[in-house]
């Protein structure tokens, strides 16, 4: 196996947005989304305590704002919810991704929050750096790589935070979670080659074939920064390795090649 270390060079950035003017509606929706009151802002239902991870690291929350998730009414009403105690147990999954549903659940986002800049009419992360212009060349960490990433014990790795949180979301049924998970990850820059792999890998094993656009992001942002990535022995170690995840790349690069074909065609149109 061909290893190397990654330097900056070997680093791939956030995908490159059209900016559009702050009045565009869907812009004044997600912001309206977020200045919003707190979910369950009433909190007179009961507590629920939650006991998370391996470690069996202990939260507490309102039942009602648990509810807004299915998986959670669901337990709530009995299916998993033991006979004696308002406890729900949850072995196998993250603390601290599951800190930031809880968050998202009473606040409508999770830090780093998304938040709309006026001087430059673009969507922004806080506590984000404002000078990376360059998404597949930005300087080693991004916009905080300690917040973008979080070891993961499961999978023995560091993986991309909002990747996390949108499995998550689809395994709590979160719709409005798994969007803004998207868009957060979307923001994301100077992130190491191993960790995208390692967290496009992540994405395909726990998300259906059915929902594609996590994935989707991934075989974008791999066939944008293909410079950096067709040089980094991390890749050839993971294509080697194999996976449905590859299979996808070859396709959506052979329709980006296509593509590319098609356009200059028709700006050159040949005469058989």
């Amino acid at each position: 196996m061909f290893k190397r270390s990654l330097v900056s060079r070997d680093r791939a950035g956030k995908a490159t947005r059209t900016k559009r003017s702050f009045k565009d509606p869907a812009k004044l929706k997600v912001s309206q989304k977020l200045e919003s009151p707190p979910l369950g802002s009433t909190l007179l239902s009961s507590i629920v305590t939650l006991t998370v991870g391996k470690e069996q690291r202990l939260f507490a929350a309102h039942e009602d704002v648990l509810s807004l998730s299915p998986f959670f009414a669901a337990a709530c009403r009995g299916q998993f919810l033991e006979a004696h105690a308002k406890r729900i147990d949850l072995p196998d999954d993250d603390p601290e991704i599951f800190s930031c549903v809880l968050e998202y659940l009473y606040k409508g986002d999770y830090y780093p929050a998304i938040r709309f800049n006026k001087r430059r009419n673009s969507w922004e992360l806080e506590d984000a750096p404002t000078d990376l212009h360059d998404p597949c060349n930005s300087p080693p960490g991004g916009r905080g790589f300690a917040e973008s990433a979080v070891y993961h014990a499961g999978e023995g790795g560091v993986l991309l935070k909002d990747t996390v949180v949108y499995c998550t979301a689809e395994k709590y049924g979160l719709e409005e979670l798994k969007r803004l998970a998207l868009r957060k990850q979307g923001l994301q820059s100077g992130i190491e080659v191993g960790t995208v792999l390692r967290s496009a890998r992540y994405a395909y094993d726990h998300t259906p074939d059915t929902d594609s656009r996590l994935r989707a992001h991934y075989l974008a942002l791999i066939i944008r920064c293909r410079k950096i990535f067709k040089r980094s022995g991390t890749m050839q170690a993971e294509m080697e390795i194999g996976g449905k995840l590859f299979f996808d790349l070859f396709v959506s690069l052979c329709n980006h090649v296509d593509d590319v074909y098609d356009i200059a065609n028709k700006q050159s149109p040949r005469v058989i």
